[in-house]
């Protein structure tokens, strides 16, 4: 928490020394400097965008920093859902449990659905496991092509070592959910 609070007192500080070269807009009503008022209010715009621009670079780089913070890469194990290549179903809910722990729980929407369909790949879940054989508990619920529901749970182990470990969940309506790593 230490280092978030020193981030944000970096960017005020950015955000201060990059507003301090800013001068006041000119009086309505004076217009004898027209041009020469229209530079500085492009110049300014121009200074707006860089301070934007580099407030977004920086919040990017927080939650990079963050994310390694949370999540070191020794204990990290990422879980990711695919749709496989043509399938049909319509994907309704996914539940993920790890040794017994509910890990997450995801209901989909339609744009997220499509967005599967297409070849997208989600990062469901990111979190932190210790080395070695850990239980992977999978329930897919959805509809089929035909409009029947259907509710699948598979079970799977998975080998943790000390590196980041990147896990494929391939799911499909009338095949076995396949696992896989990168």
């Amino acid at each position: 928490m230490k280092n978030t609070a020193r981030l944000s007192v970096v960017i005020g500080l950015v955000l201060v020394a990059a507003l301090a070269g800013l001068r006041a807009a000119p009086v309505p009503g004076d217009n004898n400097n027209a041009p020469v008022d229209q530079q500085r209010m492009r110049g300014l715009d121009e200074q707006v965008q860089e301070v934007k621009s580099d407030v977004l670079g920086i919040a990017a780089e927080l939650s990079q920093l963050g994310e390694k913070l949370l999540y070191p890469s020794g204990t990290q194990v990422a879980l990711f859902v695919a749709l496989a290549k043509g399938d049909q179903m319509r994907l309704d809910a996914v539940r993920l449990q790890i040794d017994g722990q509910l890990v997450a729980h995801y209901i989909y929407s339609a744009k997220e659905l499509e967005a599967l369909r297409k070849g997208g790949v989600q990062r469901i879940y990111v979190g932190n496991v210790a080395s070695g054989e850990h239980k992977l508990e999978v329930l897919v619920d959805g509809k089929l092509k035909d409009g029947a529901d259907f509710s699948r749970t598979e079970h799977f182990t998975f080998h943790k070592e000390v590196k980041p470990k990147l896990v494929e969940l391939t799911l499909a309506g009338n095949a076995p959910i396949a696992l896989g790593e990168w």
